[in-house]
């Protein structure tokens, strides 16, 4: 199964023409040498099966076998080339790590390809998918699992190149449409928190301003209590010239 297709998934990839301008980015040697390694790959697998039906008839390819061999060296060397490739733009920043480690995921299929193609062509004979079948039965009973090695999906089995690429395209429109959505969703809550954080401060001045009044109340209340009680005993006093000047004068000092 190629993946050429990813490479109109990911930024950077190749040549690209704004729709509102004539500003072009310089082709990237990565998914140039990628593409025509995909392509060694898929002539690969094209010479393997037309070697198998030479042979189930009788035929000798001895032709067959060198080309293929050649092809399986050339493929070995591109992919040596995109490890180092990728390797130098990841340590000198030339690009993101989220796009580092998509370019990684499309030379580890390539990496996987290269090991059933290789499989496929030691196994005269033999079809692509029971190599696969008989390499998987193999690492279970040694119960060693292997990473380069996995059953593909019901979902993409017998899907073209095309629709391969549709259908990942949409995928990723599908993620991307998630993100946005997330997006929108912490945008709201920080504004929430922003005017949550706003309204706690005026709060906070309406509390000050109410314990500054009330305060001023009290002190207010405890001065009219000393009066009233003034008033009280003067009243109670009231036969008494120095009790009642006393009184005056701590009812003048309140």
């Amino acid at each position: 199964m190629s993946h050429a297709g990813h490479r109109s998934q990911l930024p950077g990839a190749g040549s690209v023409r704004e729709a509102s301008g004539d500003c072009t980015m310089a082709p990237d040697p990565w998914f140039s040498t990628y593409d025509s390694t995909c392509q060694i790959a898929q002539e690969i697998a094209e010479k393997i099966q037309q070697r198998n039906q030479y042979e189930r008839r009788g035929e000798k390819t001895p032709k067959l076998t060198v080309a293929i061999r050649a092809l399986l060296q050339n493929l070995k060397e591109k992919i040596a080339l995109l490890k180092d490739l990728l390797l130098r733009a990841v340590s000198t920043h030339q690009i993101t790590q989220l796009e580092g480690d998509r370019r990684q995921n499309l030379l580890d299929d390539l990496v996987t390809r290269e090991r059933l193609l290789l499989a496929s062509f030691k196994s005269e004979g033999a079809e692509p998918d029971l190599i696969r079948s008989s390499l998987m039965r193999e690492e279970a009973k040694r119960g060693v699992p292997n990473p380069w090695l996995f059953e593909e999906p019901e979902e993409t089995r017998g899907l073209g190149f095309d629709e391969l690429r549709q259908q990942q395209q949409k995928i990723i429109q599908e993620q991307d449409a998630g993100l946005d959505a997330l997006s929108s969703i912490i945008s709201r809550q920080k504004q929430m928190g922003q005017e949550i954080g706003n309204e706690l401060d005026e709060q906070n001045e309406i509390i000050d301003d109410l314990a500054n009044l009330v305060e001023n109340t009290n002190e207010k209340l405890h001065t009219e209590t000393r009066r009233v009680n003034l008033v009280d005993r003067k009243s109670t006093s009231c036969d008494s010239p120095s009790a009642a000047a006393v009184d005056s004068l701590e009812l003048s000092k309140g």
